[in-house]
């Protein structure tokens, strides 16, 4: 639309209605036409030419508008043939001596038999459907005895082609005149429904997240998303399509440039099409990766971990499996216990993979890494994944925490109902030959969760030949050997080994002996050799005096300070044994390890 004026584009069939419609045109203040003059295909040709000029609707006549139709999606409105033009036609014809006929497209066809029924007129009347039937009738008509025809455009050029002659049924000033007013119509409507959108979108576009929608074709028919790396985003929702189409709902986490966003596709019909939307809401903080100690991730990426692993390569779950299979279908709480190298995070993935809940993300919080920006997102930031439902939560290594943040998060999780919102996962490190520590006695009992307790290395120290010849095959492929497996003497000493590590040392070592072997079978020696240092790597951490690398001559607090840090590396990490060894509490040494 220019200065109110709607822009309109004429296609005329033939010059004399280009000339009228001009005319005609020049006498309205509510409208702004260019016209030309074009029949059927090569009207087509000529909107295809102009289409880019913003025309607000499209006028022209029978086929041709048909036709037009079919390119573009801006309105176009017919010139119609009304019973006057077509009885003035006729009127004309009935001077004439000869035989005729009336043929057409149906829109003429059909007001043609209603007046000829009328008015009790005996003419032969032809329908056709396509262009490509004029010619054929024609000649047809000709070979009968026939001599002029009363037709449209293109059936007029036809006959004159083949000597016949014609009268052209052509629109009066009434009919193109409706045409202006139902186009000016049309486009007011089309206008005032464009602006809304524009209102809505901009609204959209202001609220502070994005939205984007894909049609059934997976073409972007509606965005707000505004940044330079939009051909990226648009490709990895693209890969998500799938999944939102077969579950109709699916949330993700996403992150884009440093910035983590959750996104909620969904699905909606509209005009025979399905559509899927994707609401965007960005936390605002910038999060890395796995940075301050929490990591997002989806079923695909969890299950490709899995698969992966050691743990499924082996067949390391063993008993455990029927047990997990029918725990990930329940609603309640878990916690996952055992020795470090047990496979903990590997049973929460198999727990997530399996549960009901796969479909949305699953979000690990590393209580061993947690950081006090990481700390503060989860129990202030309004878009905190404890603020969110159907989420698989699992919280790693719940023994790092403080007493005060671990009392805090269970008043947490009891009094937001995290735990019947979401599917909520621990894991706890246990020490050697005790089940549950006290750390995560308190989850478990306030919580009623459901505990899998995994077995040691040393437990299943029997199947250590079947696990080490799985592994072996895999590293065959990955590493391209061909290993045929330990002599007899190095699997003894493989199974006399203590494997305080567990499963992660026995990978580790075992990779470790499969890149340095060039013989069949790795040897008894490499065994003992690798097995000594490991051994002088454990036990020297264990024995080795504190005071050799201390400066005495500092502080007291600082020197206490680095014997604590020291001795929690001493038990890997495990703060609850360091503070009992030192006799001190938990609370006194998490303030020395975070000064």
């Amino acid at each position: 639309m220019e200065n109110g004026k709607i822009k309109v584009l004429g296609i005329a069939p033939y010059e004399a209605m280009k000339t009228a419609i001009e005319r005609l045109a020049k006498n309205r203040t509510d409208m702004k036409l260019d016209a030309y003059v074009g029949d059927l295909s090569y009207g087509k040709e000529l909107v295809n030419r102009h289409i880019e000029e913003n025309y607000d609707v499209i006028i022209s006549r029978g086929g041709t508008a048909r036709l037009i139709e079919e390119i573009t999606e801006v309105p176009v409105v017919e010139i119609s043939l009304s019973v006057y033009d077509i009885l003035r036609a006729i009127k004309l014809a009935e001077n004439y001596q000869e035989r005729y006929a009336i043929i057409g497209f149906s829109n003429i066809t059909s007001s043609a038999h209603l007046l000829c029924d009328l008015l009790q007129y005996r003419v032969d009347i032809f329908t056709v459907h396509s262009a490509a039937e004029v010619r054929p009738l024609l000649t047809k008509l000709k070979i009968q005895g026939y001599h002029m025809v009363v037709c449209d455009m293109i059936s007029h050029t036809e006959a004159k082609l083949l000597g016949l002659n014609a009268i052209l049924i052509t629109s009066g000033a009434e009919s193109i005149e409706d045409a202006f007013n139902q186009a000016v119509k049309i486009s007011t409507t089309h206008m005032k429904v464009h602006r809304e959108n524009q209102f809505i979108k901009e609204v959209l576009k202001n609220s502070g997240n994005y939205t984007v929608i894909f049609d059934s074709e997976e073409n972007i028919y509606f965005s707000t998303w505004d940044k330079k790396n939009e051909t990226e985003v648009y490709d990895f929702l693209r890969q998500e399509l799938p999944n939102v189409k077969s579950l109709d709902s699916h949330k993700i986490f996403h992150n884009i440039e440093g910035t983590l966003f959750s996104i909620v596709g969904c699905t909606l019909p509209y005009e025979g099409q399905q559509y899927v939307i994707f609401y965007f809401t960005d936390s605002k903080i910038p999060i890395t990766p796995g940075k301050y100690g929490i990591r997002f991730s989806n079923k695909k990426e969890a299950e490709e971990h899995f698969f992966n692993s050691f743990y499924r390569i082996t067949g390391a779950m063993g008993d455990l499996a029927d047990s997990i299979n029918q725990i990930s279908q329940s609603s309640f709480p878990v916690m996952i216990i055992g020795e470090n190298g047990t496979g903990k995070d590997q049973i929460a993935r198999v727990l997530y993979t399996q549960s009901t809940l796969q479909s949305n993300p699953m979000v690990t919080i590393d209580c061993s890494q947690l950081t006090d920006k990481g700390w503060t997102y989860l129990t202030n930031h309004y878009n905190s994944p404890f603020n969110d439902n159907n989420n698989t939560i699992y919280f790693k290594s719940i023994e790092a925490l403080d007493p005060e943040r671990s009392h805090q998060l269970l008043s947490t999780i009891i009094d937001t109902n995290l735990h019947r919102r979401n599917r909520v996962i621990f894991s706890c490190i246990s020490q050697r030959d005790s089940l549950l520590p006290p750390e995560g006695q308190d989850f478990v009992t306030r919580l009623s969760c459901l505990t899998i307790c995994l077995p040691t290395l040393r437990e299943r120290i029997q199947e250590l030949p079947t696990l080490s010849s799985i592994y072996l095959s895999t590293l065959n492929v990955s590493l391209g050997k061909q290993l045929a497996g330990f002599e007899p003497k190095a699997m003894e000493m493989l199974m006399q080994y203590d494997w305080p590590q567990n499963y992660t040392q026995f990978k580790r070592l075992t990779r470790e002996l499969a890149v340095l072997t060039i013989t069949p079978y790795i040897t008894s020696n490499s065994v003992a050799i690798l097995l000594d240092k490991e051994r002088s790597s454990i036990n020297g951490t264990n024995t080795s005096p504190v005071e050799t690398s201390m400066d005495l001559t500092r502080p007291l607090e600082e020197i206490t300070r680095d014997i604590i840090k020291k001795a929690v590396a001493v038990n890997h990490g495990n703060q609850s044994l360091t503070a009992k060894q030192l006799q001190i509490s938990r609370t006194t040494l998490w303030r020395y390890l975070r000064e």
